[in-house]
């Protein structure tokens, strides 16, 4: 335990703090199994998302691989591409991408990072007092490399693929129309797909509303769904 404690003080004394929302996607480039990629340049007018595991040939991860791959044309269709990442080789990764796809039955498309350790540090991905590789991190970039969200798992707890792709459809209505997204969105308990109308700017606005809009009250009002 001491030894954790020191490393965790140790990083933080050398600022090796993680990227935060709203800031710019690192500029770094990166080997990876599609060849050599410069971030977030390569998917400039692009959402991105770059997602790491622990390691190659791990069972949640394998399934977390086959999940996004599964949904890969949805996510594209938003407007979204994916990106892995490990502290582990190319050969590594092309031999892990051959056993699931000889196995599994499924090609992955998108491209893996292969890590030595200075995109993790750079990233903030290795949380010394869980374990010495990476933590299954995801950042959601969006088309201009400003970094929109990031969540984080612990290596024992796989993805919900699913939630992923719902924040970027979500992200896609917030940009169009300037809205909010309401909790468990599209199947809000109170509104349904319902979409929140940003905070009145005056008074006169907000006498306004409930002709334009859906309200329960003048501070909470509401757009029906439209698909993207």
């Amino acid at each position: 335990m001491g030894e954790k404690v020191y490393m965790v003080k140790k990083m933080k004394k050398e600022g090796c703090g993680i990227p935060l929302i709203g800031d710019e996607f690192p500029k770094m480039k990166v080997q990876t199994t599609k060849g050599m990629i410069k971030l977030p340049k390569a998917f400039k007018e692009k959402w991105f998302i770059l997602f790491s595991h622990p390691a190659d040939f791990t069972p949640v991860c394998t399934t977390e691989f086959f999940a996004f791959q599964a949904r890969y044309q949805q996510f594209k269709d938003l407007n979204c591409e994916l990106i892995g990442l490990s502290v582990d080789q190319i050969f590594s990764h092309l031999k892990w991408i051959e056993w699931i796809k000889d196995n599994l039955d499924i090609e992955i498309e998108f491209p893996v990072i292969a890590d030595t350790g200075e995109i993790a540090k750079t990233l903030g991905l290795i949380h010394p007092a869980k374990a010495s590789n990476t933590v299954r991190a995801v950042f959601i970039i969006d088309p201009t490399g400003i970094i929109r969200a990031i969540l984080y798992y612990p290596q024992e707890l796989g993805r919900n693929i699913d939630e992923i792709l719902r924040m970027i459809e979500g992200f896609n209505q917030i940009e169009k129309k300037q809205v909010a997204i309401p909790a468990n969105w599209p199947n809000n308990e109170i509104i349904g797909k319902g979409l929140i109308i940003p905070p009145i700017p005056d008074i006169e606005e907000g006498k306004k509303r409930s002709d334009k809009y859906k309200c329960l009250d003048w501070w909470l009002c509401y757009r029906n769904y439209y698909k993207w």
